[in-house]
């Protein structure tokens, strides 16, 4: 599929079920309305925020998009409920969480959606992979790209992301 559009970088992770499978499956219905240019290799990585609970597979996709912001994020929910996320507490267990890491260079403060992600450049797990498909990426509010900003993120043994199926 080839459309004009905006190009996007989506986060996804998940940490319940069969993770690869759904992490797979997210990105099949993504494809069914946005152009996957890129998709990252799978790191598994420790939950931040509420630490009894199983390790996380994340991956990041750089997409092309037609849709505006708001209706990525309307595609992110569904393919997110359909895939069986229920309502939680923060940095709780998912079966699949997608993020809007980065629509374009678009800048948004909305209530229930902030362009650029408002905390990907803290985030190990979002910036080790957006860094593999999408190094020279540039945050439109930092101004520095994903390289840089990965740089600026200390590893530590809780946030280390580790690479675990080359896709």
């Amino acid at each position: 599929m080839t459309q004009r559009g905006t190009v996007a970088y989506l986060g996804l992770g998940a940490n319940l079920g069969d993770r690869e499978r759904t992490i797979a499956r997210a990105i099949e219905s993504l494809s069914e309305r946005c152009e996957i240019l890129s998709r990252s290799s799978l790191y598994e990585t420790q939950p931040e925020g509420h630490a009894d609970q199983p390790p996380f597979l994340n991956c990041a996709i750089a997409l092309r998009t037609a849709l505006p912001a708001r209706g990525l994020l309307a595609l992110a929910k569904r393919i997110e409920q359909e895939l069986g996320r229920v309502p939680s507490f923060p940095c709780g267990p998912r079966a699949i969480d997608i993020d809007i890491l980065l629509y374009g260079d678009l800048v948004l403060d909305e209530e229930d959606l902030k362009v650029p992600h408002p905390r990907m450049h803290l985030r190990r797990f979002a910036l080790a992979p957006l860094c593999e498909i999408a190094p020279d990426a540039a945050h439109p509010v930092l101004r520095a790209d994903v390289r840089t900003l990965l740089s600026r993120v200390p590893e530590t043994a809780a946030n280390a992301v580790r690479m675990r199926v080359r896709r």
